[in-house]
């Protein structure tokens, strides 16, 4: 039997189970938009601009474990596209994301909405190509998919020309996938895991350093079976938070430049550090020649080109870290660490992370309010200090997911890969919590979840400022707040550094904005206000409710590694 391109990509779409397709029409892809009318079993979701586009589809696939699934047009739409494929890269999240494109005739010609989006995207996802031959477009569909969720996950991008959607053409779709040069790694190299096990046995400070790796392999169950059994402490990167549930007593916290004081220490003093699922960045070792100086190093990730690229290693295995951690419980090797954990404790519970420097109404106090009231949720955050925060105060385990742009660090991805994740998760509470910078970002989306009917809460922790850059002018620019306060008017001056002064009013009111869009917005400026605005976020079921939270102006996230400096030299207050 004959079909066009657009008809088999249709086909394609439902033979790899996609049940949701986030998708902007546009010239080079109508072929395919008009193959998918009337389709039962796809759900396409018409976001309000592509780069929220591509974010919901990234919050569909960390929420659910699916591969995303994206389409839009050619030139600008597909371009629209580029930040999201690099969070999507960042964090290892496997996206399959179409465009359009101009006929394969026209190609090079400067034609209208023509752009080499295969050569913009290549350095930002793990495969890209456009299809030249329509016999090979079912070929490359079946690739796409396989590459995207195998080995280490990742966005991969098919341009497709207008008249390769249009050929006739067969309609047989892959059953099978047979690439030469990509063999995912599948197994685990048992004698390096023995070497691991036995260095780790003869350890008396060791530590479990886990990344963002252990929460895609999905190996939480087996990571608590590790700690436990060995008896080794456990601190995560912000990826890697709810590898292990927080309230665990051998969880310690995250680590890094806003990490607790207690496992910054403990990679400071540790002999053996075992990490896994991380790719040693510099947001986590801070000064790398001083990074974990007294401790041998085993390094488990399914990238070999992450193996001694930042931190060098003593034993390198390269593997899934769910494969890797199964083979470790075979080899258990219990090392005798005294009073190690002990110690760690203490110094937890000396230092803790906490606001108590701040009256009234705090980000601690909010995100503790959602440990309290959504036991079972999805919370989603965008990026600065409202990300920062959650990752410090919000409590995770099997029943509470925390999805974040880590790698990237990406404003206006939390709303919609909030709403990405709610579709996923149509029964589960999904809080969004965003910065007010962040929030403006992607706010048409507002229209995206009111036409949806989603009841996603959306919490806005306001400020007024460009939260953590802010922070960074006042702790080491001498407080010369440049081009960061959201309040600024012509009028002001550009060197208003004085929070008590008088300020214009906030633009936009979000309460406003939100009601425009047909939502319910809610502004909440004392602590005594926080559970009421919840329980009326909860009850609406109708659609989306933003609670705008006002906040202290100069609040900071605290402890801080100045950039340059090592994991001990943390700022404890300021």
């Amino acid at each position: 039997m004959k079909m066009n391109g657009a008809q088999l990509f249709v086909k394609a779409l439902k033979e790899e189970g996609v049940d949701t397709l986030f998708a902007y029409p546009g010239g080079t892809a109508i072929d395919m938009f008009d193959a998918l009318y009337g389709v039962e079993g796809i759900d396409v979701v018409l976001p309000r601009h592509e780069q929220a586009l591509v974010h919901e589809a990234d919050g569909y696939a960390r929420s659910t474990g699916k591969v995303g699934v994206c389409l839009v047009t050619s030139g600008p739409g597909a371009t629209n596209l580029v930040t999201g494929i690099a969070t999507a890269n960042y964090d290892s999240v496997p996206l399959v994301c179409f465009t359009g494109q101009v006929p394969t005739y026209l190609i090079g010609n400067d034609a209208f909405q023509e752009v080499d989006i295969v050569g913009i995207v290549r350095s930002i996802c793990k495969y890209a190509v456009t299809v030249r031959d329509r016999k090979d477009l079912g070929r490359i569909i079946k690739e796409a998919f396989y590459i995207a969720r195998t080995g280490k996950p990742g966005p991969v991008l098919v341009d497709i020309p207008k008249d390769i959607q249009l050929e006739m053409g067969s309609d047989e779709y892959p059953s099978t996938v047979s690439i030469r040069g990509y063999k995912p790694s599948e197994g685990v190299h048992v004698g390096q895991v023995r070497r691991a096990m036995a260095m780790l046995g003869k350890a008396k400070h060791p530590v479990f350093l886990i990344g963002g790796g252990v929460n895609i392999s999905h190996a939480q169950k087996e990571l608590q079976e590790l700690a436990e059994r060995t008896g080794v402490p456990v601190i995560t990167t912000i990826m890697g938070k709810g590898a292990i549930a927080t309230n665990h007593p051998l969880y310690i916290g995250n680590i890094g430049i806003h990490g607790n004081y207690a496992s910054n220490k403990a990679i400071s003093e540790c002999d053996v550090l075992f990490s896994i699922g991380t790719r040693f960045n510099d947001r986590i070792t801070g000064k790398i020649s001083e990074f974990a100086k007294k401790a041998k190093i085993i390094h488990v990730d399914i990238d070999s080109a992450s193996i001694s690229r930042n931190i060098v290693v003593d034993i390198p295995i390269v593997a899934d870290a769910k494969t890797a951690i199964q083979t470790m419980l075979e080899n258990i090797t219990k090392p005798e660490i005294g009073d190690w954990v002990k110690e760690i404790l203490e110094w937890k519970a000396a230092y803790p992370i906490q606001m108590e420097n701040y009256k009234g109404m705090t980000p601690e106090k909010i995100i503790r309010k959602i440990n309290e009231l959504f036991p079972s949720s999805i919370v989603v955050t965008d990026v600065g200090q409202n990300q920062l925060w959650t990752t410090q105060y919000l409590e995770l385990d099997q029943n509470r997911q925390l999805l974040t742009s880590g790698g990237l660090g990406t404003m206006g991805y939390g709303f919609p890969a909030a709403i990405g994740a709610k579709l996923g998760n149509p029964d589960k509470d999904v809080i969004c919590i965003s910065g007010d910078g962040g929030m403006q970002m992607n706010i048409q989306e507002m229209a995206t979840a009111v036409a949806l009917e989603l009841p996603v809460i959306i919490c806005v922790l306001n400020n007024g400022y460009l939260g953590n850059v802010r922070q960074w002018q006042e702790m080491f620019l001498d407080g010369r707040y440049s081009s960061t306060c959201l309040k600024y008017r012509r009028r002001c001056g550009r060197d208003c550094a004085d929070p008590d002064k008088c300020c214009p009013p906030y633009t936009p009111d979000y309460v406003k904005l939100a009601e425009s869009y047909d939502a319910k917005g809610i502004r909440v400026t004392k602590l005594e206000g926080i559970e009421a605005a919840f329980q009326e976020a909860r009850s609406n079921q109708a659609g989306p409710t933003l609670i705008e939270f006002i906040i202290e102006r100069e609040a900071n996230v605290l402890p801080i590694v100045p950039g340059g400096k090592a994991l001990s030299d943390m700022i404890m207050d300021c």
